[in-house]
């Protein structure tokens, strides 16, 4: 059967609610800061940002280390926190108007019924690695019936492993699933907590180092992760569509100066990311802000995935997520990369 760790404690979460919301308060105005309206530097117009992924949502990154949002007469402030679900958790909590975050992370609060819209797949990625140790003898995905699998709940990360489980016609019940933070899972494999970890592609590097001839992993390309951009139920659609023209502004930069994007993600990760993990992943990410066909049949798949493996509540039918799509503020900026239909 599986087991699940307990979520964080009430007392850390509420510690990190307060410090998000002391780092995002000052980019937020006094007066109006759900609606994206208030006051920034200069006379322009204060945003605030949560995000997670710094690769998946590199357009943000280096939107900011180029000081782009200036021509769309936005003031920005762009706080990175370590998940997705804890970016979405600030647009929900109105700490943030827009976050940066997975595609399971929108599942569960669409689900939920959660005031939130998604408003573009800023990236795609499917190069994901079970991470493991060669005294476990994990040669194969079938491998892990029995075994203690670690895992950050409540992100796509998660849903990864759904994917690996189900390319051997196992369950997350034919395995031991153990909660752990997405740093958490090299130094458990380093003590031997667990047998296997799915991560996020930044701490893969960090898990080998501390492995060191241990290590092994398992690649796993079946499943396609989506960076997304949503947006909280007050946050103004002519905001949003600013942040999109300045995203698409940035992610063309990017295109053109591929080795430039990259040392600006470099510095404003402020030594979270190193060069030469940033180097070795950029590459691997299809950037593009989007909404399409494909995304909302992903987010189908995904929502009857979550309510049968995580009994959520909600309509997983297609039309009631199309919903949770605001196409309005990516066609103002770039109408060419609507094309999701009904």
């Amino acid at each position: 059967m599986s087991t699940r760790s307990s979520r964080p404690r009430a007392a850390s979460a509420v510690a990190l609610a307060a410090a998000l919301l002391t780092t995002l308060v000052t980019g937020c105005s006094s007066s109006d800061s759900g609606s994206g309206r208030g006051s920034g530097k200069g006379g322009s117009e204060a945003v605030s940002l949560a995000g997670s992924d710094r690769l998946g949502g590199a357009p943000v990154y280096v939107a900011q280390e180029r000081g782009l949002w200036s021509a769309e007469g936005l003031d920005a402030k762009v706080t990175t926190l370590p998940t997705g679900r804890e970016a979405l958790n600030a647009v929900l909590g109105g700490q943030a108007q827009l976050g940066v975050v997975g595609d399971l992370p929108a599942v569960t609060a669409a689900l939920g019924g959660r005031e939130v819209k998604v408003v573009a797949d800023l990236s795609r990625f499917s190069d994901w690695r079970l991470l493991t140790r060669t005294d476990r003898g994990i040669g194969s995905f079938a491998a892990l019936k029995g075994r203690k699998v670690g895992v950050p709940q409540g992100t796509n990360v998660e849903y990864a492993l759904s994917r690996m489980l189900g390319s051997a016609q196992l369950t997350p019940a034919d395995v031991t699933v153990v909660n752990l933070a997405p740093n958490q899972v090299g130094p458990a494999l380093a003590r031997g907590d667990i047998d296997a970890g799915v991560t996020f592609p930044g701490f893969y590097e960090a898990t080998r180092t501390a492995l060191g001839e241990r290590y092994a992993e398992l690649p796993f390309t079946g499943y396609t992760a989506r960076t997304l951009l949503v947006a909280g139920a007050k946050t103004d659609g002519k905001t949003t569509a600013a942040v999109l023209r300045t995203l698409v502004r940035a992610q063309r930069e990017a295109a053109a100066d591929p080795a430039g994007a990259r040392k600006a993600l470099v510095a404003q990760s402020k030594g979270a990311l190193e060069a030469g993990h940033v180097d070795a992943f950029h590459p691997r990410y299809e950037y593009g802000a989007t909404l399409s066909t494909q995304l909302l049949t992903q987010l189908t798949e995904e929502a009857a995935w979550a309510k049968s493996a995580q009994k959520l509540p909600g309509s997983a039918d297609r039309a009631a997520l199309l919903r949770y799509l605001d196409t309005a503020p990516l066609k103002a900026a770039d109408p060419t990369a609507v094309t999701v239909a009904p």
